[in-house]
């Protein structure tokens, strides 16, 4: 039976790279290139060139003495990345849950990936007559960062030389009636929601939806994610200034009641 063909989109050689990886934890957590050619199936002469490739790249780090290589910071780093992610799903979800209860709102959490956010939790009301945003967004939705409350917040906390290479990255569609297309008038209100700890997204990404945005903070006070609550103006008709004022209150608290369980603790007043 011949194999299923390959998708046009699929890498061999990324396929190959982390298989090389996977051989440390399969294997063993040393390894010389004769070791990870038996366990790739591959050459020793292809495999020497995809482990020079990942120790370059900082992935595997080869030790002078042996010749012998085992997984490098760089992975180590992904790892750490990985777990800090699922801990912060975890410990966000029964804030995130209260909080949409408690508004009658949908309440998300995301994190930036490149120019886009990611949502990494999202949670809908429980209470009668809770009304949510459906725009089919879940767990793993991608949104661009520059047109939506979270992706403000959280372009704002990264530094400026990092913000500008984003930008760089980003075309500034527009996607409502009030999104921000000029990049230094972007610069400017990123400036603004990193003074005032809130960001506001009025009809930016889609007509009629406004959002609200806090951060979220790790043991060290980075800003890790980002979590909002979004309405529509369908169900909620007066200003963006007024439903601020009703939501900023409880959107804060949680946002610091997430990160203080992430480690985070405030600078005493």
């Amino acid at each position: 039976m011949s194999s299923p063909p390959t998708p046009p989109a699929y890498s061999q050689s990324l396929e190959r790279g982390l298989a090389v990886l996977s051989a440390f934890s399969e294997t063993g957590p040393v390894l010389g290139i004769a070791d990870i050619s038996r366990a790739v199936g591959l050459t020793r002469s292809t495999t020497h060139r995809y482990v020079s490739t990942l120790a370059r790249l900082g992935f595997v780090r080869q030790d002078p003495g042996t010749r012998k290589y085992s997984l490098g910071p760089r992975v180590i780093d992904l790892g750490f990345a990985a777990l800090s992610s699922m801990e912060m799903t975890r410990v966000a979800a029964e804030p995130l849950q209260a909080l949409a209860d408690e508004t009658g709102y949908a309440a998300s959490m995301a994190v930036l990936d490149g120019p886009d956010i990611v949502y990494v939790e999202r949670r809908r009301s429980r209470r009668p007559g809770g009304l949510g945003v459906d725009l089919n967004l879940h767990v793993g939705s991608r949104l661009p960062a520059y047109c939506t409350s979270m992706g403000k917040m959280l372009l704002a906390h990264r530094e400026p030389a990092a913000l500008r290479r984003l930008l760089d990255r980003t075309t500034l569609a527009r996607r409502g009636p009030n999104t921000i297309t000029g990049r230094e008038r972007l610069i400017s209100a990123l400036a603004g929601v990193r003074a005032a700890g809130i960001a506001v997204n009025d009809e930016e990404l889609a007509p009629g939806l406004r959002s609200i945005a806090a951060p979220v903070r790790d043991r060290s006070g980075t800003v890790v994610a980002a979590i909002n609550v979004a309405v529509h103006l369908t169900t909620w008709t007066t200003s963006a200034d007024t439903l601020t004022g009703r939501i900023e209150g409880p959107l804060r608290r949680t946002a610091g009641e997430i990160s203080a369980r992430l480690g985070h603790r405030r600078d005493p007043a």
